[in-house]
């Protein structure tokens, strides 16, 4: 939750995105040759890594973060295409690219639903 109490840029919150997906495909391909899983549960940071992604460009109102939480976790749990297939992916980039996925589907809903009706504010 600290992430929306720090008054991000959108660039500094683009860097930041950047930085904790290249973390997490490092740290989560680590985790999943430790444990012997894939994309086990107790890897977290592909979920940072989605959720910022879905407000990147948009302001972070409180209406606007519950949108785009509920929407990123809507498609993290769905995986629409190509959210499934890319958990074939080996690694870390196995564990991150469906979060990153369901980050983008929500953050093109919210801008949408903002330019065309004003909604969330």
């Amino acid at each position: 939750m600290l992430l929306w109490v720090i008054p991000f840029t959108n660039m500094a919150l683009l860097w930041t995105t950047l930085a904790v997906t290249l973390m997490g495909i490092w740290s989560g391909g680590r985790v999943e040759r430790i444990l012997g899983e894939k994309d086990p549960g107790i890897i977290v940071i592909d979920e940072l890594a989605g959720m910022a992604l879905s407000v990147l460009f948009v302001p972070r109102t409180i209406p606007v973060l519950l949108v785009a939480f509920f929407l990123f976790r809507l498609f993290d749990v769905w995986k629409p295409f190509p959210a499934h297939e890319s958990q074939s992916l080996t690694g870390g980039l196995g564990v991150m690219v469906d979060d990153l996925i369901a980050g983008v589907y929500a953050l093109v809903l919210v801008m949408g639903a903002r330019a065309l009706f004003g909604v969330p504010a």
